[in-house]
């Protein structure tokens, strides 16, 4: 066995472990370390078979960013984790069909499935690197030509997202002051300034 190969199972073991732990443990916090867990092995794997871009990406975006924020709106937000708990019993059989199907799913796309001689080999040894042909190049033609139009629909299903996310949590609050920056602009002396005429030996 290589080291190549010493390294994969290495990597594949912890991610499979982590991300099983991001399910079953009870504390949200411990699961979203977890996760980070399952993100850098997933990133090391990436390394091995050559997509280094794509591995710096994953630890960037998504440990540098998404767990991180996941990881402090958990800490931050005070959720009584018994009271979510305390309902779940009532959406156990839907669950455990939804369950069920995936199973079935996963069962059909193995059995349907063979494993070639050559996969079986590309696992001891990392992609040849190109001289000509950097790795960030050949994501970026195969992404921005063959697969140019299911990238668009991603990012406008990404848009709509926020937005509704933006819409939803949005509360307009009428017992909050807020700046009106058109009512300031269009005012004159006349509406701002008020000269009080005071007579001699009175206040104002």
């Amino acid at each position: 066995m290589g080291l190549q190969a010493l390294f994969f199972y290495l990597f594949a073991f912890v991610a499979v472990a982590s991300a099983f732990m991001v399910i079953s443990a009870r504390n949200p916090v411990h699961s979203v370390l977890f996760l980070i867990l399952t993100f850098i092995n997933a990133a090391g794997l990436l390394l091995l078979t050559g997509a280094e871009f794509l591995a710096m990406i994953l630890l960037v975006v998504y440990v540098g960013a998404v767990a991180v924020l996941f990881l402090f709106v958990v800490m931050m937000l005070d959720i009584d984790f018994t009271e979510l708990r305390a309902g779940a019993a009532k959406y156990a059989p839907i669950g455990a069909l939804i369950g069920l199907i995936v199973a079935v799913e996963l069962v059909v796309v193995i059995g349907g499935t063979t494993i070639s001689p050559e996969a079986m080999n590309a696992i001891t040894q990392p992609i040849p690197a190109i001289a000509e042909r950097q790795n960030t190049q050949a994501l970026g033609d195969v992404l921005y030509t063959d697969y140019v139009f299911f990238f668009q629909i991603a990012g406008l299903v990404l848009f709509v997202a926020m937005i509704g996310a933006i819409v939803l949590t949005l509360r307009h609050r009428t017992n909050i002051k807020r700046q009106d920056i058109s009512a300031q602009v269009a005012r004159a002396p006349e509406t701002s300034v008020k000269v009080v005429k005071v007579k001699p030996g009175q206040g104002v």
